[in-house]
Formats: C-alpha cells, sequence, structure tokens
C-alpha cells in the first residue's frame, strides 16, 4: 500500500507540476503586452543566459563533435564508408546534439541560477513587496527572462552547431586523414535546410521550457534556505529531462 501510496503522490505532483508550468509560461507570455516593456532587464538577462554561458556550450559542442566524429568513423570503416564522415557529423549535431547539449547546458548554467535567485526573492518576500507596489512580479521577473532565453538559445544552438562541426573536421581530417574535399562536399551534400531550421525550432522551444520550468520552481519555492535547494534540483532534474523527452516528440514530428 505504502508502495502505491507513493507512486500516486508521485503521479500527482507531476500532474500538478505540468499544469503549473503551461499556466505559468502563459502567464509570462500574456505579460509581454503589459506596458511597461522591460527592455534594461531583457538585455541584461540575454547577457546572463546567452553571452555568459558561450564559453561552457563552445567546449560542450567541440569535444562532442571531436567524439562523435572518432565514433563515427570507428563504425563506417567497417563499411567502407567513411567518406560521409562529414554528413553524418554534421547532421547529428544540427539536428541533434547541438540544441539538446545547448540547452542541457544552459540549464546548468543559468537555469539553476534562475531559479535559486528567485527563490531567495521568494522566502525572504522580496516578490510580496513587488506586488505591495503594485508591480506584476511575473511581468516584472519572469517575462524578460522568457524572451531572453528564446532569442538566445537558439543562437548558442548556431554557434554549437559550427564549433561542433569545427571539432569534427578537426578529428575527420587532421587526425584520421579524411580528404578536406569529401569532407566538405559530403557534409554540403547531405544537411538541407530543414536539418538546420529543425534544430533552431528545437532550441527556441528549449529556451521557453527551461526559463518555465526554472522560474516556476524558483518563483513558487517555500521552505527557507532548503526549500530553495530542493527547488533548484528539481528545476535542473525536471527541464534536463523534459529536454530529452520533447526532443523525441519534436523529432517525431520534423521528420
Amino acid at each position: 500500500m505504502n508502495l502505491f501510496y507513493h507512486l500516486g503522490s508521485l503521479f500527482l505532483k507531476f500532474l500538478r507540476d505540468c499544469g503549473g508550468v503551461f499556466i505559468f509560461f502563459w502567464q509570462s507570455l500574456l505579460a509581454t503586452f503589459s506596458r511597461p516593456f522591460r527592455a534594461r532587464l531583457f538585455i541584461k538577462h540575454m547577457e546572463f543566459i546567452g553571452v555568459k554561458s558561450w564559453l561552457v556550450v563552445s567546449l560542450t559542442a567541440l569535444f562532442s563533435g571531436m567524439v562523435t566524429a572518432y565514433q563515427v568513423h570507428h563504425a563506417l570503416v567497417k563499411f567502407g564508408g567513411q567518406s560521409v564522415l562529414g554528413g553524418v557529423v554534421a547532421l547529428t549535431l544540427t539536428r541533434e546534439l547541438g540544441p539538446v547539449l545547448t540547452a542541457i547546458m544552459v540549464v546548468a548554467r543559468a537555469g539553476s541560477a534562475i531559479t535559486a535567485e528567485l527563490g531567495s526573492m521568494r522566502i525572504t518576500e522580496q516578490i510580496d513587496a513587488l506586488k505591495m507596489m503594485a508591480v506584476n512580479p511575473i511581468q516584472y521577473l519572469i517575462t524578460p527572462r522568457l524572451w531572453a532565453g528564446v532569442i538566445t538559445v537558439p543562437l548558442l544552438t548556431a554557434m554549437a552547431n559550427l564549433i561542433g562541426i569545427a571539432g569534427g573536421y578537426v578529428v575527420g581530417v587532421m587526425v584520421l586523414g579524411i580528404d578536406h574535399g569529401i569532407f566538405m562536399a559530403r557534409m554540403e551534400d547531405m544537411v538541407e535546410l530543414q536539418d538546420i531550421m529543425s534544430g533552431i525550432y528545437k532550441s527556441i522551444f528549449f529556451g521557453a521550457f527551461l526559463v518555465s520550468v526554472c522560474g516556476y520552481k524558483g518563483y513558487y519555492a517555500s521552505g527557507g534556505a532548503e526549500g530553495v535547494g530542493k527547488a533548484t534540483t528539481e528545476a535542473v532534474v525536471i527541464s534536463s529531462v523534459g529536454i530529452l523527452i520533447f526532443d523525441y516528440i519534436l523529432t517525431t514530428l520534423f521528420f
């Protein structure tokens, strides 16, 4: 009985969180049309989410591209198909690894900080103080972050794609000895605009999703410092797993 009770409680919590995140996202979206538009906050959060995440995203993309090239070459050489290495690496990065790894790195670096900051504001009653001053907390705290995530995550993804392909090129051409012309030609032959745009569309969704989840968990945090830590952990786990789940769903829709 305790097992069923525990599973039922987890399922109900899951449903409650899903509904809460969706409503929270919708409120944040509607607040976009409320005046004033917080341009300075928007730029500030673009810098925090985007500019300050470029290094960790770049390193992740570079070594992911290099490892992918090694592993793909190891598989292709068994069938004499190593000439298509450039195309396979580029497809893997633009369709899947680029948007997914970028979003997860942003969750780890920026998403956790968003939850912790909002959670601290909640337990110190700063959010209540905003309401007392007739300021919409969601419009002030969440909406600028939401749009910053929607814009910067696709830009980071595009950068990650280029850096990852460059890493694959270094391994493929300079280490494994694939001809430069063949590597580039197969990449041009196999990668289409749809492949690139599908990854960008995914990253737009991931940007909105991760800000909504991390913002929701922080905004409604409770239980003091321990509660903020728990909310941050839940936000990172839910966002990361959710990104992988939605990546599968979006892939089935696009392809």
